[in-house]
């Protein structure tokens, strides 16, 4: 993967490039960047543009016999570890390799819903294990094969538990021209232990213009079809990509008619829907809450009176003005505040079915009965 396959990013990509023109490559860096941003990718041309045996002043050269291995994720000096779901303790980064190199071909911007389409992840919970980090250590303590240098690039070391402490020496002090590369959306959740040892590397969210000209450059989507989708994912050209290619309106109608169960106050019906939403992955359950979040800031844009700048398909807007004209602006806010909390809540894997029930029951407050929570209280 080369430099220029990677959508904006200029201060990041020219900052990289610098580290290698200057000298200064640091043996341990931390991407750290939101979903659908890039930094995977950037990661991947980093480290092919430090093996690459015929650099160039902006990019890999991307013919060179190193280049093209790069292009094929082969590289006997490239090495990658990533959350998976261990059907046995044993298990290790390697056992799932042919099924990465797949994923992150297909998907440079991948994300950990699009990964679990390639495994038989079903409801387990995705991790990076004790295994797996003793594999690490041993493919790290030899030198490099080809290149001048060997690189780890570790993919959402949030996943990483205390077992992740195994790790810390080789870290601190690794083999001569050994790089760690870790790759992460969410700097809270790295052990303290391992941030505290790495270079940060920040890669901010893409801009609409950028996810707007790649959708219509690169990939001949429409032009007004492009914008709704760059609008929409908030800079998250995964979401952007996905929005596309799967079908949305499933989750247009089930959130609508989530809605409407909950403004009626119908608890038979509302509480049929918690049990199929209940039955849905994890993922899923993730997908609908943040396109019911998107929705309601849609019907939020509505009631502030800036219904042009609404970015949603005609049918959708047109449902979304509706549904404005039974809810107020503080309304809105409450159910996004709801929404939000209990997409944390899943992706802590919250029992669904008590999680769901719980939220319908909240929403049923606001839009039924109008009463807006503040604080630990409520008014009317």
């Amino acid at each position: 993967m080369q430099f220029k396959e990677i959508v904006g990013q200029q201060a990041v990509k020219q900052r990289l490039l610098n580290t290698v023109k200057e000298n200064r490559v640091s043996h341990a860096q931390l991407f750290l960047g939101p979903e659908g941003s890039g930094s995977l990718a950037l990661a991947v041309a980093y480290a092919q543009y430090l093996s690459c045996e015929d650099k160039q002043p902006h990019d890999s050269c991307g013919v060179c016999a190193s280049c093209r291995k790069y292009e094929k994720l082969v590289h006997p000096d490239l090495h990658f570890s990533y959350p998976f779901f261990a059907s046995d303790k044993n298990d290790t980064a390697l056992s799932f390799i042919e099924q990465w190199r797949e994923a992150l071909l297909t998907h440079p911007y991948l994300s950990l819903d699009l990964w679990r389409g390639y495994l038989e992840a079903e409801n387990k919970q995705a991790n990076i294990n004790i295994a797996e980090c003793h594999q690490i250590i041993k493919k790290l303590s030899l030198k490099p094969f080809e290149s001048v240098y060997k690189i780890l690039i570790l993919w959402l070391p949030e996943y990483l538990d205390k077992e992740g402490n195994t790790l810390l020496k080789i870290i601190e002090e690794p083999q001569p021209n050994t790089v760690f590369l870790l790759v992460a959306q969410n700097q809270d959740q790295i052990l303290n232990t391992i941030l505290s040892r790495t270079q940060l590397v920040k890669i901010p969210t893409l801009g609409y213009t950028d996810v707007r000209d790649y959708l219509v450059n690169e990939k001949g989507i429409p032009g007004r079809t492009a914008e709704e989708a760059a609008y929409l994912s908030s800079g998250n050209l995964t979401e952007a990509l996905t929005m596309l290619t799967q079908e949305t309106n499933s989750f247009h109608q089930d959130f609508l008619d989530w809605l409407r169960k909950c403004y009626s106050n119908k608890g038979l019906e509302m509480m049929k829907f918690v049990e199929k939403i209940a039955k849905a992955g994890r993922e899923s359950q993730k997908n609908f809450i943040r396109y019911g979040i998107n929705y309601i800031r849609e019907c939020c844009l509505i009631l502030s009176g800036a219904g042009e700048l609404v970015h949603l398909p005609a049918a959708e807007k047109d449902t979304a003005q509706k549904m404005s004209a039974v809810m107020t602006i503080e309304m809105t806010e409450a159910i996004t505040n709801v929404l939000e909390k209990a997409h944390y809540a899943v992706e802590r894997n919250a029992n669904p079915k008590i999680l769901f029930l719980d939220v319908s029951l909240q929403i049923i407050k606001i839009l039924h009965f109008k009463i807006i929570p503040q604080g630990n209280q409520y008014i009317t």
